[in-house]
């Protein structure tokens, strides 16, 4: 019986919701208006930036793709946008804190921006990057290797949402064992993407393989799912496990 309650108590809701004010900070949204899929103007992002607020972050470090064949954003396009948004916290005096740095998609491009070490990173040089949704890239293992070796610390966005390692879960401990740092979506935990992803998620977690945890937030639809992921029982244990990193950041 006792083993079956444990089984349970996984699956059921939380009776409160968590005060996301525990995590801090965010480090994955895209926030910054008309220069990937996320806000399309600054209406947005303010209403998406209170929003947060009122969950109870602290800070955001919000993180618009670059993507060079649909987003290719720069470094000084995303700065002078997040100078913009910046100005509106101000004035709209949202009580939160913002940075920018950026979701990096793996492909030459991005290749080419680290060996030219031109890469805006957040934290002690965290650099955030997505991988391709189809096949893991043949040169990951060696691109994370020359991260680090020009002294960053690569965080891998939503490792959950890879479908083609649900079946090679030996592949993030691999990653993980190499000092990536796996970011889960907050959203991953209460099935949003789908039932395997969010499997996958809780697996990660109850390894405690979880160093960061992002909202991925795009637009303001999803801040209904954050509400009903703040009541998930795998969110508490992240927290509690004492292995997150967000209040440092």
């Amino acid at each position: 019986m006792g083993f079956l309650n444990k089984i349970f108590s996984k699956n059921k809701a939380l009776d409160e919701a968590i005060d996301f004010g525990l995590i801090h900070t965010d480090i994955h949204s895209h926030l910054i208006p008309g220069i990937d899929d996320g806000s399309r103007d600054m209406a947005d992002s303010i209403a998406m930036l209170k929003a947060l607020s009122n969950l109870g972050y602290k800070k955001i470090i919000t993180t618009p793709h670059i993507l060079s064949d649909l987003y290719p954003n720069s470094k000084e396009i995303i700065l002078a946008g997040f100078e913009k948004v910046k100005l509106a916290i101000e004035k709209e005096k949202i009580p939160i804190e913002l940075e920018a740095a950026s979701e990096y998609y793996f492909d030459d491009h991005f290749i080419d921006l680290i060996e030219r070490d031109e890469l805006l990173s957040f934290g002690d040089k965290k650099i955030l990057f997505e991988l391709p949704f189809v096949q893991e890239p043949m040169d990951l293992d060696k691109t994370i290797f020359d991260l680090q070796l020009a002294g960053y610390t690569p965080v891998l966005a939503h490792p959950e949402r890879y479908s083609y390692w649900h079946e090679d879960f030996k592949r993030y401990q691999k990653l993980f064992n190499k000092d990536v740092i796996l970011q889960v979506n907050i959203n991953s935990l209460s099935g949003y993407y789908s039932a395997e992803v969010q499997k996958i998620a809780e697996k990660l977690i109850d390894l405690n393989m979880v160093q960061l945890i992002g909202t991925d937030i795009h637009h303001l639809g999803q801040i209904e799912n954050l509400k009903a992921s703040a009541k998930s029982y795998y969110l508490k244990k992240l927290l509690d496990s004492g292995e997150l990193l967000n209040r440092q950041l």
